[in-house]
C-alpha cells in the first residue's frame, strides 16, 4: 500500500460495489455488473444511466449531491445485489400475487421486493443506529441523572453508535456468503487502484494492488457516523432537549432530530469524503485512517485471481462505454418464464427484420418441446437461456437460423446443412415424396444438383425395401463431402460424382430428380439477407431469366433416361410453362402444384 501511494493517481471518477459473485462498476455514463456464473463464465450487464436534467443538476450541488447519491446508492446497491442473485438463481413458477402485479399493476414483483429491501434497510438503519443508542443512553441517565444534559451524555452516545457499528460489522463476517462478498470488495479496490497507478488492467497488476481505497463506501459510514455524533451533539445541546421533563416527549424529540438531520449529515459527511480522498498527504492520510482500519478489518479481503478477472471486465466495460455512447447494453442470462422469454425474442427479431417464427424454432429445439407446447408455462433454466442467448446472438448477424442450428429435418432424415450448400426447403420434401412413389423396384435413380445430398438420402431411405440404387452428383466438392456426410449419418448407401451436371454422368437412369439453380441473377440482390449473403450463390444463379440449367437438362437429359423413365424437376413459382416449352423431346409431362397452390414441380417422361 505504501509502495502503491508514491505513484502519482490518475484521476479516476468510477467506483464500485461487490455484489454476490461479481463487482459492479458505475462510471459517469454507465453501470456495469460482472459476474461469474455457474458454469464459471463471466456475464456481463451493462446499462446506461439515465438521470433526469433535475437529478442532474442535483449532482452538482455541494451538500445536497451527498443526499442525492446516499438515496440512489441505496437503491441501486439493493437492485444490483439482487440482480446478481439472478444469475444463480432458478427461478421458480410465477405465482398469483407476481401475475397479478403484472397484469393489473404492470409491475415486477422484483421491483415490489426491491422497494421492500430498501425500506427495510433504512429501517434496520434507523433502529440499529438512531432508535437504539438514543434508548440505552436514555436508560442511562435515568439510572444516573448526572448525564442528563451534561457533554458525558453525548460522549455515550457517540460510543455506542461506534460499538453497535463495529459490532454489526464484526458480527456478519461470521457470514461464509459475506466474507467471500468483502473478497469481491477487495478485487474492485485493487482494480481501481491498478487503473488510478497508471497500470495495465491485467490479473497480475491488479493482484499486485492494495485493497484498501480512499474512496470506499465503509470509510463514507464511518465519516457519517462521526458527523452524526458531532452534529447531534450540537443541535440538541442548542436546543436544549434535555429540558423536556416528560422522558417519552424527550426520546421522541431526539429521535426527531436524527432523523430529520439525516440529509444534512449525509451531504457533510459526503463533501468530508470527497474533500480528504482528494488529498495524499500526512495530514490528509491520519484522517483516511479510519477507513482504511475498517476495510483491513471488516469489510474487505484479499481477492483470488479469478475474482479479479471479474472486477476488470466490469471496469473495462464502464471504460468501453463512457468513451463511445454507441457501444450497446448488455444483460444477464438468467432463467426465466418461458412465455416471457419468447415474447422478449420475438420482439427483438421483428425489431431488426428477423421472422418471428425463428424466435420459435430456436426455443423449440433448445428445450426439446414441440412448437405448439411453447404457451404452455415453464421456466427456463440459466443454462437453457445460456444456449438460446448465444442463438438468438448469431442469428441477429443474418446467419440463417439452420445453419447455427447444424442440421435440419427433411423427408423423416436428419440432414447436417452449413455454408458448402443450400438449406434445404419445405417444398423441397414435396419433390422426395413424388420420387419415393415414383421409384419403382430395381430402378436407378440420379439425383443431379444434389447439394446437401438430401434429395439423395430422402430417397436411398425411403426407397429401402425396393433395391434401388441412389446416385448424386453435383459441381462443388465442398457439397459433395456434406452430402457423402449426411448419407453417413442417415445409414444409407449412395454413390456420388463430381460433375457439371452430365459430363461425368455414365449410364441410363430410371428417375432423375433435379431442383438446380433458378433464380434470375438480377433478382439475387434483393433476397433476403440470409440467403443473399450466406448461402452459396453457385446454388441459386439461374441465369439472367433463371433457366440456364434447365436449357442444358432439355439438351443432355433424353440420352441419360432410359426408355419409360422419368424426369422429375423443381421449378420457381413461375417457371413452370416456361420450362415445360424446353422440353420438346418428350412423352409426356405433369404439372403438379406446391401445398401453396403454385406450380412447383414437373413430371417429364421420355
Amino acid at each position: 500500500m505504501a509502495k502503491n501511494k508514491r505513484k502519482k493517481r490518475v484521476s479516476c471518477s468510477i467506483g464500485g460495489q461487490a455484489v454476490l459473485e461479481g463487482v459492479m462498476m458505475m462510471g459517469r455514463t454507465c453501470m456495469a455488473t460482472a459476474v461469474r456464473d455457474p458454469d464459471g463464465q463471466i456475464q456481463v450487464e451493462a446499462k446506461r444511466i439515465a438521470r433526469s436534467p433535475a437529478a442532474a443538476r442535483a449532482m452538482k450541488i455541494p451538500f445536497v449531491r451527498g443526499v442525492v447519491n446516499m438515496f440512489n446508492s441505496l437503491v441501486r446497491g439493493t437492485r444490483t445485489l439482487m440482480r446478481s442473485a439472478e444469475v444463480y438463481g432458478e427461478e421458480e413458477e410465477a405465482g398469483g400475487l407476481e401475475k397479478w402485479l403484472a397484469e393489473k399493476c404492470k409491475i415486477s414483483l422484483m421491483s415490489v421486493v426491491s422497494a421492500i429491501s430498501v425500506a427495510l434497510g433504512v429501517a434496520l438503519a434507523v433502529g440499529l443506529f438512531i432508535v437504539l443508542p438514543n434508548f440505552a443512553v436514555g436508560a442511562l441517565a435515568e439510572a444516573f441523572p448526572v448525564l442528563e444534559d451534561s457533554a458525558w451524555r453525548y460522549v455515550l452516545l457517540g460510543v455506542f453508535k461506534l460499538v453497535i457499528f463495529f459490532a454489526y460489522l464484526a458480527l456478519i463476517l461470521l457470514l461464509k456468503d459475506i466474507r467471500r462478498l468483502y473478497m469481491y470488495h477487495g478485487a474492485e479496490h485493487k482494480t481501481i487502484t491498478c487503473y488510478e497507478l497508471g497500470m495495465p488492467l491485467t490479473t497480475e497488476n491488479v493482484m499486485k494492488c492494495s485493497r484498501l481505497h480512499p474512496r470506499c463506501g465503509t470509510s463514507f459510514l464511518f465519516i457519517v457516523i462521526a458527523v452524526n455524533i458531532l452534529v447531534i451533539s450540537l443541535v440538541s445541546w442548542a436546543l436544549n432537549v434535555g429540558s423536556i421533563n416528560n422522558g417519552v416527549l424527550e426520546f421522541l424529540a431526539r429521535l426527531g432530530i436524527e432523523v430529520v438531520l439525516l440529509p444534512v449529515i449525509a451531504g457533510i459527511s459526503y463533501e468530508a469524503l470527497k474533500l480528504v480522498a482528494r488529498f495524499d498527504n500526512p495530514f490528509a492520510n491520519v484522517f483516511k485512517l479510519p477507513g482504511y482500519f475498517i476495510q483491513k478489518v471488516f469489510t474487505t479481503r484479499e481477492p483470488d485471481e479469478s475474482m479479479a478477472e471479474v472486477a476488470i471486465a466490469a471496469f473495462e466495460r464502464v471504460l468501453e462505454m463512457d468513451a463511445d455512447p454507441s457501444v450497446p447494453e448488455t444483460s444477464f442470462v438468467t432463467a426465466g418464464r418461458l412465455t416471457q422469454k419468447l415474447a422478449d425474442t420475438k420482439k427483438l427479431f421483428a425489431e431488426n427484420g428477423i421472422d418471428e417464427s425463428d424466435a420459435e424454432w430456436i426455443y423449440s429445439l433448445t428445450l426439446g418441446i414441440k412448437r405448439s407446447e411453447l404457451s404452455f408455462e415453464r421456466v427456463v433454466s440459466a443454462a437453457e437461456s445460456k444456449k438460446i442467448e448465444a442463438i438468438v446472438k448469431e442469428r441477429l448477424t443474418g446467419r440463417p437460423l439452420w445453419y447455427i442450428m447444424g442440421d435440419v429435418d427433411f423427408y423423416g432424415c436428419k440432414i447436417k446443412v452449413d455454408e458448402r450448400a443450400l438449406i434445404p426447403r419445405p417444398e423441397t420434401e414435396q419433390l422426395a415424396e413424388i420420387a419415393v412413389k415414383t421409384a419403382e423396384a430395381g430402378d436407378k435413380v440420379l439425383d443431379m444438383c444434389t447439394g446437401s445430398g438430401c434429395l439423395a438420402v430422402a430417397i436411398a431411405k425411403g426407397c429401402a425395401g425396393k433395391n434401388v440404387s441412389v446416385t448424386a452428383a453435383d459441381i462443388s466438392d465442398a457439397a459433395i463431402m456434406l452430402a457423402q456426410e449426411n448419407a453417413g449419418l442417415n445409414g444409407v448407401t449412395v454413390h456420388f460424382v463430381r460433375t457439371d451436371l452430365f459430363e461425368n454422368i455414365r449410364g441410363r437412369f430410371n428417375l432423375i430428380v433435379c431442383n438446380p439453380p433458378y433464380i434470375r441473377s438480377g433478382e439475387i440482390s434483393a433476397l433476403d439477407r440470409e440467403v443473399r449473403d450466406f448461402e452459396p450463390r453457385i446454388a441459386l444463379d439461374g441465369g439472367a431469366d433463371g433457366l440456364d440449367f434447365y436449357r442444358r437438362l432439355a439438351r443432355e437429359a433424353n440420352r441419360y433416361v432410359a426408355r419409360g423413365g422419368m424426369l422429375i424437376l423443381e421449378v420457381g413459382e413461375d417457371q413452370a410453362s416456361d420450362v415445360l416449352r424446353l422440353f420438346e423431346k418428350r412423352d409426356y409431362a405433369i404439372v403438379i402444384k406446391d401445398l401453396e397452390g403454385k406450380e412447383r414441380f414437373l413430371k417429364i417422361a421420355f
